[in-house]
């Protein structure tokens, strides 16, 4: 698809600049940009650097700038990403399709450019491995929403490692390969491809009619509904041994929670049978995982006090 022609055929008449801007908000989804610049400086304080004090951690100008690399690389996903299901989210998402559409395809495009541009030269702030690791990232959300997507099991695994890769940025510079932090990705990893089932199972109908060869779509239903209900048994495995470290502190409580809410999931996803119920059950999912990045800050109260404490 020709994004120019997209940005040519769609551009609007002038609107309330509050107007565009919460249009904007909602296209780079910002609510979910806001949610990983929290899940990041948890991430680091709580796990990857638990030996450095919350103000080292807090004033490093490096983590500062891969954060906000993150934040400007990811939100021109979201918005690369709105251009290509312009169509599909017309069907599966008419509310949203509708604000979205206030800001011109073009301004959507001039602004995706700008941002990858800006993540980019605060990667390279940090190095030109941070500014090559930014690169390729774009590269792969672009070609993930221009072809990947739209196949079953290639879409599937690249959302799921796309919106896991931020946090391997991180990882990667504090340097922490620790077996708490990979059980930690394993546990994220799974609780990403439930979310993406359940929202192939929320959008089939779009996907359908625009050709998308998801799980869904190409398999069905039903099918679908088996593949999320073993996903939501392999993501036990990690909870069971995350509670056998002693680090994870009053964290263990939300995968006590967990173990909980995903049996529910389990047993109301059979039970599902329309969008309206595969849209409760995503929020459901989105709670887990929002609460989850919260909890990061019940790893050990201990560290919580010496943190503040340590100069």
């Amino acid at each position: 698809m020709d994004l120019l022609k997209i940005a040519k055929n769609n551009s609007k008449k002038n609107k309330p600049i509050y107007i565009k801007l919460l249009s904007l908000f909602s296209v780079v989804r910002g609510y979910n940009i806001f949610l990983i610049v929290i899940a990041q400086y948890l991430a680091s304080i709580f796990i990857f650097a638990p030996e450095r004090s919350l103000r080292n951690v807090l004033l490093d100008l490096n983590l500062y700038f891969i954060v906000l690399a993150t934040l400007c690389v990811v939100a021109a996903g979201y918005i690369i990403n709105n251009f290509y299901d312009v169509e599909t989210d017309k069907i599966n998402r008419p509310l949203k399709s509708k604000i979205d559409a206030i800001v011109s395809q073009k301004f959507k495009l001039q602004f995706y450019f700008f941002l990858n541009f800006l993540g980019f030269i605060f990667g390279l702030v940090v190095s030109w491995r941070a500014a090559l690791f930014y690169s390729v990232y774009i590269f792969s959300i672009w070609f993930y929403s221009h072809k990947l997507k739209k196949y079953p099991l290639t879409g599937l695994f690249s959302a799921a490692i796309l919106t896991i890769l931020p946090f391997f940025a991180v990882f990667v510079y504090f340097k922490n390969f620790s077996e708490i932090v990979f059980t930690h990705a394993a546990f994220l990893f799974f609780m990403l491809l439930i979310r993406e089932l359940i929202k192939d199972l929320q959008r089939i109908k779009g996907d359908f009619i625009q050709n998308y060869q998801t799980i869904a779509v190409k398999y069905g239903e039903h099918f679908t509904k088996i593949l999320i209900s073993i996903l939501v048994i392999l993501t036990f495995n990690p909870i069971y041994f995350l509670l056998k470290y002693p680090e994870i502190g009053g964290m263990r409580y939300y995968f006590y929670g967990s173990i909980l809410l995903l049996s529910v999931f389990a047993v109301l996803l059979w039970f599902s049978t329309n969008k309206r119920h595969y849209v409760l059950l995503h929020i459901l999912i989105k709670i887990i995982i929002l609460t989850g990045v919260l909890s990061l800050a019940l790893i050990d109260y201990t560290v919580i006090i010496e943190k503040l404490l340590l100069k």
